[in-house]
């Protein structure tokens, strides 16, 4: 079978590996007879696929005692307002604004009626880096997007504050490796679809200490303190997506874990960043050096309509994905962990044949 190279933003690429096995085990699950969305989530066959993945989450990001992981539903989007009902604590919230993805959180932190600052805001520039900043240290909690998928931006390390760090990673999620207690992490969380596998799952990871400042208000199911107390099972969770986030980070670990990764990852975004800076002005990357996301490259041509004319003759060529979000425009290749240093150079190639033709 021909596959397409998906350089698509999110749901985006599965390791073709891992869309083999879950071929293999869709029908009838190691055997079973049944699939892994027919089987009861309270039975013995999916605990103890839930068990193993929870514990292989803890393993990739060297998670102690003091941190709960939780398998949700809503996506990163419904994690804007949870963080807020689970971890102000009558003080002040501060965010960083990089992007879209914090503007929103800035937002659901309005509709709350909560006392919040923004610290640093780089929209002034069209988010075209990541600013240098401070959390105070007596903050109920610091709130940063690790990484912004329509701007191309990343922290390339994360904060250390003294007070809880809260970390949107839905799109850098198990693509390096992260010093919980260095950086202070209070909550960790990411919608499955850009890294982890398909959209449905969403991955939180919580200090235990903070699950008591969940307000009198906030609804049963989405205090984090009752899916804690439940292992996730509250309610019935996304199976499915849990079996797939199963798969995938069984197989990083078989590509040597996150500390492998990562080296791939930026052999990845060297080639085509260094790629894009010596186009002679033909390319030209959005985000500034220092601040350059390692899984989303977003760049324009020489004009909107190479831009376009760029990404219809990438379809014609077997590459997908790489229009540019609509608030920012141009061009964007996200080259998570599944796209290969491969694919990658292939991408390479076509832009320098398209660069060649239309000089």
């Amino acid at each position: 079978m021909d596959r397409l190279l998906n350089f698509s933003a999110g749901p985006s690429a599965i390791a073709l590996e891992v869309l083999q096995e879950a071929q293999r085990d869709l029908v009838s699950y190691k055997g079973s007879g049944v699939s892994i969305m027919e089987v009861s989530h309270r039975g013995k066959v999916f605990e103890a696929l839930h068990n193993e993945t929870i514990a292989l989450v803890r393993e990739f990001y060297a998670l102690g005692d003091e941190y709960a992981v939780l398998f949700l539903q809503g996506g990163g989007t419904l994690q804007f307002s949870q963080t807020v009902a689970n971890l102000y604590n009558g003080g002040v919230a501060e965010y960083a604004n990089t992007g879209v993805w914090t503007q929103k959180a800035i937002k659901e932190a309005k509709i709350a009626g909560i006392k919040f600052d923004v610290v640093a805001s780089s929209e002034a520039d069209k988010f075209a880096y990541i600013p240098k900043f401070e959390f105070s240290d007596t903050a109920d909690y610091g709130y940063i997007c690790s990484n912004n998928t329509i701007y191309g931006t990343q922290y390339a390390t994360l904060p250390t504050p003294k007070c809880p760090l809260v970390v949107d990673s839905s799109s850098d999620l198990f693509s390096r490796e992260v010093d919980f207690k260095r950086h202070n992490i209070g909550c960790f969380f990411g919608g499955a679809q850009k890294n982890a596998g398909p959209a449905g799952v969403t991955i939180v990871i919580v200090r235990r200490d903070l699950l008591d400042r969940v307000g009198d208000n906030v609804p049963m199911i989405l205090r984090y303190k009752t899916q804690v107390e439940a292992n996730s099972l509250s309610n019935t969770p996304p199976t499915f997506g849990i079996y797939m986030l199963n798969l995938v980070l069984k197989w990083l670990k078989k590509l040597g874990g996150l500390k492998a990764v990562d080296e791939q990852n930026r052999e990845k975004a060297n080639l085509l960043y260094d790629y894009i800076d010596a186009s002679g002005g033909f390319y030209t990357a959005h985000a500034q050096k220092g601040s350059r996301s390692l899984m989303n490259v977003s760049f324009v041509s020489k004009s909107s309509e190479l831009d376009a004319a760029f990404v219809k003759e990438a379809e014609v060529a077997g590459m997908i994905g790489l229009k540019g979000h609509k608030l920012l425009g141009g061009l964007r290749a996200s080259i998570y962990n599944a796209v290969s240093l491969s694919d990658v150079k292939k991408l390479v190639e076509f832009m320098e044949r398209f660069k060649n033709s239309n000089l």
